[in-house]
Formats: structure tokens, sequence, C-alpha cells
């Protein structure tokens, strides 16, 4: 048996007839880039997510970028974030010149551990801390009330990283929502996902999304009026309406994606295996469903994937440990829990559409290994 970890194909097959409409619609209208298809996008997301404004970008990392600029981080500046996530959240900040800061995580969670950030905050002078980078990890978010309160005694800004958690709530608000803006990725395999790149700007704050109009689009308000140094980070239309279908279906998918998550953790127990936890505060959407084993992750992995299960590990080395980010000088043993986690932890595939006859090898793929 061959089991993926996500089936576009499957997702697609049932809304396909809309999406072709959708996609026709843009044809026909020929507006490719921003235009009233991502106007309308941005308006139902905002409202979506109980947001006032939704600033349709060009992918989940220039959101970061572009939300850095617009909150006034300069060069050589330093902005906090988790060194056990994805790239992009420090690749943001570096690329615009700024400084990755990187902290450790919380064991349980994976998500940015408040008394690391602390530590690192401690160091706000010697590398011009301006802001945090929170990664919602997985699908659930971190503990943005001890973060908040942080930021606010130290004066910092923070930019949420929600491209696995859209759609999370943290205490009854979405994620991306509690900073001073959140940063979404569209990209094809996330749980609300484009047919390309794609991302979205989160915030109440009416000057920023102004800002943040202007520096997608080349810096300029009216065309060929250029006020600021801005970049081409515009939402093609196309992802717009794609999204703009899915956006309905997406309570059901991760409603789905919780029944699986629900489903593992029930048959999994008593394996010696770290099923995901999941704190009173949050929801969780599962992007990812993340086992953890008590020593190496690789034989496990090796195991499942033999057995045709696309089992991944996110992520295999930390941010502090990747070649790019050698020019910081962090150095292996910096970031313990980062570390340990990525030699510790695998993915089961979370797809919505997954039959019970696939769950159930799955679970039995894992006894059978569990039990050698």
């Amino acid at each position: 048996m061959k089991i993926s970890a996500l089936d576009l194909k499957k997702q697609i097959a049932p809304i396909r007839g809309e999406l072709d409409a959708a996609i026709k619609e843009v044809i026909d209208h020929t507006g490719f880039i921003l235009g009233p298809h991502v106007e309308k996008f941005e308006r139902d997301i905002a409202a979506y997510c109980g947001v006032k404004y939704a600033i349709g970008v060009s992918n989940g990392t220039d959101a970061l970028s572009l939300a850095l600029l617009g909150l006034g981080i300069k060069s050589g500046e330093g902005v906090i974030c988790p060194a056990f996530t994805y790239y992009a959240t420090a690749g943001a900040a570096a690329n615009i010149g700024a400084r990755p800061v990187f902290c450790d995580i919380d064991r349980d969670t994976y998500n940015i551990s408040s008394d690391a950030l602390e530590r690192a905050i401690s160091r706000k002078n010697r590398y011009k801390i301006k802001a945090i980078i929170p990664v919602h990890l997985y699908g659930q978010c971190a503990d943005m009330r001890g973060i908040l309160a942080l930021a606010r005694k130290h004066k910092l800004k923070v930019i949420e990283d929600a491209a696995q958690a859209f759609g999370a709530e943290y205490e009854g608000r979405k994620a991306g929502t509690l900073g001073d803006c959140g940063g979404v990725s569209f990209y094809p395999g996330k749980n609300l996902g484009a047919f390309g790149d794609a991302g979205a700007i989160l915030t109440d704050d009416k000057r920023l999304s102004e800002r943040l109009r202007i520096l997608r689009n080349q810096g300029n308000k009216n065309q060929y009026f250029h006020s600021v140094l801005g970049r081409n980070n515009r939402m093609d239309a196309i992802q717009a309406v794609v999204l703009e279908v899915k956006l309905k279906y997406l309570d059901g998918w991760n409603a789905k994606r919780r029944e699986v998550a629900e489903y593992y953790n029930r048959y999994l127990t008593g394996l010696g295996l770290k099923t995901p936890f999941v704190p009173s505060y949050t929801t969780h959407i599962y992007h990812q469903y993340v086992l953890r084993v008590q020593g190496s992750n690789k034989g496990l992995l090796e195991y499942l994937r033999n057995k045709g299960i696309d089992s991944r590990v996110f992520y295999p080395l930390p941010l502090h440990l990747q070649k790019c980010f050698a020019y910081l000088g962090y150095k292996r043993g910096d970031f313990p829990e980062a570390e340990k986690a990525s030699r510790q932890v695998l993915t089961l595939p979370i797809d919505p559409e997954l039959t019970r006859e696939e769950k159930d090898y799955i679970v039995q793929s894992v006894k059978e290994y569990s039990h050698d």
C-alpha cells in the first residue's frame, strides 16, 4: 500500500468544477495581478480571521519580510525566532539585512519557549533586538499571552508566523491576529493551499496595512509614482480565486484532520511514543501530525517508508546549525531542545481523506515496529 502525506488530487476532485469556473472567470477578466479577485479574497480572509485587514502577497516568506519592513525593522537589527522551524522564518529576516537571534523551544509543544525567549531578550542591547517572530508550528499556537507580555515589557514588535496554523485559535482568536501582524502561507501543501505560491499578512493596524500594500507593489500607491523603495510581492488573481473556493471547505478539512489525529492518539497509546500535546489555550489544525520517539527517529522513519507510508522529519537540522546561518556564530549544544527534537520527531500522514483501511495500515505498521 502507498499512502502519501497529502493527496491533493483527492482534495481537488470534488470541487474541480468550482475551481475551473473560478479560474475561467479570471482568464475572461484578464486581470491576473492583484485587482478585484484579490481584493475579495482579502476581505473574506480578514472576516474569517476576525481581523480588520488582510494583504495578499506572493508567498509566506515574503509576508514575513514585508511585515518586518512595514514595522520599521532595519538592517542590522535583531529578530528573535525559534531555532526549530522552517528556514523561511529566519530567512525572511536575514534577507532584509536583519539578524536572526535564535531561541530554544518548549519540549512538549515544539513552539518557542517563554523561558528561552526571556533569556534571548536579555541580549537585547547586544543584538539590537527589535522584534519577535513566534512560529505556530505544526498547526497549533505558541503561548501568545507570555510572548506578548514580554514584547510589551521590552517594546518589541511581534510578527506571528502562522504559515502552518491558518484557522487554528488561541483563546478564541485566530492565529496571526494577536501580534502586530501575522504572516500566512498558502503554499499548495498547506491546509489552505493555492495552486502555486501565495501568502497574506493579517493586521488590525490601518497605517501598517496601507504601508504594506505600497511595499508589496513596487513602492507605489498610484502607478508610476513611487513613494518608497518597494518590492514585487503581489498576489496572483488565479491564486486568490482558488483560495476563495477552498476557504469554504477549510473548517471541514481541519475537522477531518482532527478526527485522523484522534484516531492515531487512541490507537498508538502504550507504545513508548509521544503523541501531540495540545495545551488548553490553543486548538490544533494538524498541518502535521508529529510523533516523538525516545531514541532516534531514523529506524521508525525507514520502516514506515519501506511500508509505503510517507513519513517525514520536520526538521532534521535546526536553524542554528544550518550552513547558511554559520555567520551568526552558533554551535551545537546551544539549543538542546531544538536539537533533540530534530533527532526524535517524525510525521504520520494526516490527509483529511485518509480511509479507515489506510489509517489501520499506518497504525498497524507503527505497532509492528514498536513490538519488534
